[in-house]
Formats: C-alpha cells, structure tokens, sequence
C-alpha cells in the first residue's frame, strides 16, 4: 500500500508540471499574439506623426524645419537617393571599420524595404537635413520601435534636430504602447554613444553581445535601448487623482 501510494504521488506531481508547463506555454503565446497584434496595429497607422502632431514642426536654435513621415517605398527616386548618399557618407568607414564591411547594395535593400519608415526634416526650401529610418518591429517576442538610422547633414548638426527625431520615436512608442526603443551602434562610434548613452539616457539592452572573456575577439557593436513607461490605465490615473489632488488639478 506504500507503494502504491507513493506512485500515485509521483504520477500526480507529473501532471501538475506538465498542466503548469502548458499553462506557461499558453500565456506566453498569447502574450505573443498581444505583442504582434500591437506592431500589426502601428504599422497599418497611415500617419503616425498624426499621434504627435505638435511635433510636425522644430523650432530652435535659430532654425525652423518642418518633419514628414515617409514609408521606403513612397519615397521620390530623389529623396531615396539622398537617404542613401548621407547614410554612405557618415556610416561606410565605420562600417569597414567593424567586421561587417559596407555594401551599397545590400545597405540599400535594407533602407528600401517595405518595413522601412522614414522621419525627413526640411528647411524652408523643402530640401532634407536630416532624418530617422525605424520601423515597428518585434525583438525577441518585445514589441518595439528599432531605429535604423539618424542621420544629419553637416551644417545642422548640434542645433538639437538629431535630439528632436529620437523624441518623436520615444513619443511613438508610448502612443503606440511599444515597450521600448531600440538602437545598434557601432563601438568606435564614440559621438553617437556618447549622444544616445548621456544625453539620450540610453542603455545597454539585455541582448547586446558581451565579449567573449578567454578569446581575444570583441564585438565591434552594442545594442542600446530606452524603455517606455505604458500608458496609466484609468484606475491608475483614478488612484492618482486622490492620493495626489494638488498635482491632478495643476495637470
């Protein structure tokens, strides 16, 4: 009679782990589905700078630009080739640099594809200085927004535009209920770590690749990233609203 006791006992924890594993394996995939469903949600938003519409226009440091949203694939001959030619222009030697190499026909695959959305700022004469190529996207089963590029011509850099572009992502997100931005950028690029880690304030993801600690090989990259506080739900805002009455009211 022990033993067969002690069998059933055995037989039972067994269907509990494996009722336990099958719950976890149904929750993760809904989670999933919730996630995917969310990126589907943005990417089919016709304009999302129509989330932030404030945003449209910068007006600081004695300059005045306007910013449009460009899917790849509507985007003029022209302007297509001018993403590029900047792109190639600031990134090719750090791209030889790391052992990626450059290759201007599968950088131009990339930055043409039809996931591809792009952020343009203007002058006043409607020609380009600067823009941003991101796109809505999964990372490990994370909804997110990756950016791709930010890139801005000569003459406008530090006036706060490149600053203003990753703004507007950090607003998609949130508008979007992604749950963070993303980035990867190259390790000799010490300007553009320095402008994402201190002013930016971002950090490295969990998925950036640590160097190997018994070989003499490293990474030539790291992946940086900015997570974004959800919206509050309405309870949270109601909880707000009482234990702080004075903030509420100024809001």
């Amino acid at each position: 009679m022990e033993i067969l006791f002690f069998c059933t006992w055995k037989i039972s924890r067994k269907s509990a782990k494996g009722k336990a594993k099958k719950q976890k394996r149904k929750e993760e995939s809904a989670k999933y589905a919730m996630s995917f469903a969310k990126v589907e949600a943005a990417n089919k938003i016709k304009d999302p700078l129509d989330l932030v519409a404030p945003f449209r226009k910068f007006e600081r440091n004695g300059i005045s630009l306007k910013v449009e949203f460009f899917r790849a694939q509507d985007l003029t001959q022209e302007m297509t080739d001018w993403v590029f030619d900047l792109t190639k222009k600031n990134m090719q030697k750090l791209y030889e640099e790391s052992d990626w190499g450059w290759k201007d026909r599968e950088k131009l695959e990339e930055m043409t594809e039809e996931k591809a959305l792009y952020l343009i700022a203007l002058d006043s004469e409607s020609k380009p200085v600067a823009f941003t190529h991101f796109r809505f996207d999964m990372e490990w089963d994370e909804e997110l927004v990756y950016c791709y590029e930010l890139q801005v011509i000569d003459e406008y850099r530090r006036k706060g535009i490149g600053k203003f572009l990753i703004q507007i992502l950090e607003l998609l997100a949130y508008k979007t209920e992604m749950v963070k931005v993303m980035l990867t950028t190259f390790k000799s690029n010490k300007i553009g770590e320095t402008f994402f880690m201190k002013a930016m304030k971002y950090t490295l993801d969990e998925t950036s690749p640590e160097d190997p600690v018994w070989e003499e090989t490293e990474y030539k990259y790291q992946i940086l990233s900015k997570e974004i506080k959800p919206k509050p739900t309405s309870k949270t805002q109601e909880e707000a609203m009482q234990t702080s009455p004075v903030k509420a009211a100024s809001a």
